[in-house]
């Protein structure tokens, strides 16, 4: 069996994580790798929160059976955003008189923080598929009045129109947006030392990763070349949202964890390295 307990000794490791960076690149020194690490997205506040204000007005009419929750930091934000038009006691009661759905651990540690109970929690890899199952295998009403869903940087299309399939007439409420971070200079260098061979594996944690990633690479007109270098370096994606972005874009994807953590990660990016070693002896 290998041990993976410093699977990652003389490895080069990239990762994209911004929030968590720091986290990211102790992970990594721990199985013994040398971390890059090279934050590649940064959430911004929309610009308007015209539909956010639009929703906290709704759910004070009681106009929503559903609210599905999609992020821990949206849920959070737009508490926030309901504030500047009602009181948070107001607000959270109207959350008390629906089904509120959460997308996986965040969005509940968050709203159990406001005293918002939870009817229904999507069990892991918290796909936009397990939050439909889940929904049909808790018998949740979704054609009784309106469902309105807290999106995160993107919409997710395929949800929608999954929800709009079992009836239901849905409100979108965009919180905030993802963009590249101000500083992109790391990014760059990443996109260099992937192209030139020095990386030798490549750690996405959202599907938004992949996009800036090759968003910048084309920018410095590489993105052929950095394409081509991942094919050579070992990719390790969090779960299956990433990965079909990875698959969508043609890059192949050589593992994922267990579960759909940081930890799990690069946990498991340290046991197949690991065993990579013990093969090549």
């Amino acid at each position: 069996m290998a041990n993976e307990a410093k699977g990652l000794v003389g490895v080069r490791v990239l990762s994209l994580e911004s929030r968590r960076a720091a986290e990211m690149a102790k992970l990594i020194a721990n199985y013994g790798g040398k971390a890059i690490v090279a934050p590649s997205m940064r959430e911004v506040p929309l610009e308007s929160n015209t539909q956010a204000l639009d929703f906290a007005r709704r759910l004070a009419a009681g106009e929503f059976q559903v609210v599905i929750f999609l992020t821990g930091v949206g849920a959070r934000a737009l508490a926030c955003v309901a504030e500047t038009v009602y009181s948070r006691e107001k607000f959270l009661d109207g959350l008390k008189r629906v089904t509120v759905v959460a997308r996986g651990p965040k969005p509940v540690a968050v709203l159990k923080e406001l005293g918002v109970p939870v009817a229904v929690t999507v069990p892991e890899p918290n796909t936009w598929r397990d939050l439909l199952e889940v929904i049909d295998k808790n018998g949740v009403q979704l054609q009784v009045k309106g469902v309105a869903v807290q999106e995160y940087g993107e919409s997710n299309p395929e949800l929608l129109a999954g929800l709009a399939e079992r009836g239901a007439k849905v409100m979108q409420v965009p919180v905030y947006k993802w963009d590249l971070p101000e500083d992109q200079e790391p990014l760059r260098k990443a996109v260099h030392s992937v192209v030139a061979g020095e990386i030798d594996l490549v750690l996405f944690t959202t599907s938004v990763q992949v996009i800036h990633f090759l968003r910048v690479a084309k920018e410095m007109n590489v993105e052929k070349q950095l394409r081509e270098a991942l094919t050579r370096a070992r990719v390790g994606s969090i779960g299956p949202v990433t990965s079909e972005e990875l698959h969508a874009q043609g890059i192949h994807v050589d593992f994922e964890p267990e579960h759909p953590k940081m930890g799990y990660l690069v946990n498991e990016a340290a046991r197949q390295m690991s065993a990579k070693k013990e093969k090549s002896r």
